[in-house]
């Protein structure tokens, strides 16, 4: 990041020689320090998270586990921002430039992945739909799972991918005379309307709520598919 500095006579440097601003040195290494220990934790959660999951759960539900989610970023982060941590302080030109060259494929990335979306947004609903979906599948098997779709449902008020009825692919919710579980045609709580004066949650809100026709069950629930509302989400 700065040359060595080399007198000579009469005052002179090489033209090599560059200054690098402590300031900015220092800002670049706490803000990179911060994010490594971020990423520390997260890694440290995501590892905890699959060591307490059941074997079979944790192999069956592998693509939509919000802990190996949580692992793959927190790696990522921990190996960039370690080397902005430590390249910024030693002021090491090596892992500056591998600094540099992370942050700058993520954003290409990124504006690759936003470019796809909106040229292929069928194809992308698609595939989102299928995630979700899959989630939906294995709701009642994984904590860490079941936690993130209920934080979803009730942050952008809304119920299953496409429409409420998407529950009915969950064992427990399924629809189907032959399905013995209590939940039969229900739908979690998450998906319930909780109004401000409600000061206890009734988590059997969702009670037989498939067999409502879609008026009905507005009354209710949100009935409304999670897959439009974040096309519709605006975070202000």
């Amino acid at each position: 990041m700065g040359g060595k500095r080399r007198g000579a006579p009469g005052g002179t440097y090489d033209e090599d020689f560059t200054f690098v601003s402590p300031v900015v040195k220092y800002l670049l290494f706490i803000f990179n320090f911060i994010f490594w220990v971020i990423s520390m934790v997260m890694v440290s959660i995501g590892v905890y998270a699959r060591m307490m999951k059941q074997a079979e759960t944790a192999l069956a539900c592998l693509s939509v586990d919000p802990a190996i989610m949580l692992l793959v970023v927190g790696i990522l982060m921990f190996i960039i921002t370690f080397c902005g941590c430590v390249g910024s302080l030693r002021e090491n030109i090596c892992l500056l430039q591998t600094f540099c060259i992370s942050l700058t494929v993520i954003f290409l990335l990124q504006l690759a992945a936003g470019i796809l979306g909106f040229v292929f947004a069928d194809k992308a609903r698609d595939k989102v739909t299928k995630i979700i979906n899959k989630a939906i599948t294995y709701y009642r098997d994984d904590i860490d799972l079941q936690n993130l779709i209920d934080f979803g449902q009730t942050e952008f008020a809304c119920c299953g991918g496409v429409a409420y009825t998407d529950w009915s692919s969950n064992v427990y919710f399924n629809c189907s005379m032959q399905n013995p579980s209590r939940e039969r045609c229900s739908v979690p709580f998450s998906c319930c309307v909780i109004t401000k004066s409600k000061m206890v949650i009734n988590t059997m809100c969702g009670q037989g709520m498939q067999t409502l026709e879609y008026s009905e069950a507005a009354t209710y629930i949100y009935t409304n598919g999670c897959i439009d509302k974040l096309g519709e989400f605006d975070p202000q």
